[in-house]
């Protein structure tokens, strides 16, 4: 059986409490973009388009997802009229993905519907508290993106 220290095992507790977290809130997404007619992975597909045309692989950089699952997204987009594939000025083998007026109006509706969910979520959070585990999921990002040299080893207490 492994030995597990006492950072180890709350660690542990967090990336379990991250897992958990994450299915509530694409299932609590999904209800949030369904009037809509998206889904928890259109919403996010859209929301990163709507800085700008973007292509598959930056949205799948800036959500840490697979660019394969984010190309199959972007394409039922396209189909359902929410987005067209535009040229990319840098990339002529390239394509981008951008809102359509339709893209564009779903998105803001849905972003209307999660700020009213959002704000009753968070009124009921300490915010000292919120602001804390913010950072230390930041600080576990950070880590997990380092190379493995640069993590060194773990510390003892």
């Amino acid at each position: 059986m492994a030995r597990w220290t006492d950072r180890g095992l709350a660690f542990t507790d967090l990336i379990l409490e991250v897992f958990r977290l994450n299915g509530l809130l694409l299932a609590a997404g999904d209800q949030l973009a369904a009037p809509s007619g998206l889904t928890s992975a259109r919403w996010q597909v859209l929301g990163v388009a709507d800085h700008g045309p973007v292509t598959v692989a930056q949205v799948a950089r800036t959500m840490g997802l697979k660019r394969q699952s984010v190309q199959q997204t972007a394409d039922a987009l396209a189909r359902d009229g929410f987005v067209v594939f535009v040229d990319d000025p840098d990339d002529a083998r390239a394509r981008r993905i951008a809102l359509t007026t339709a893209g564009r109006r779903a998105l803001r509706a849905v972003e209307a519907r999660h700020a009213v969910w959002v704000e009753g979520l968070a009124a009921r959070v300490d915010l000292t508290a919120l602001q804390a585990t913010v950072a230390a999921l930041r600080d576990a990002v950070h880590l997990l993106q380092s190379p493995p040299r640069a993590r060194g080893r773990p510390r003892k207490d």
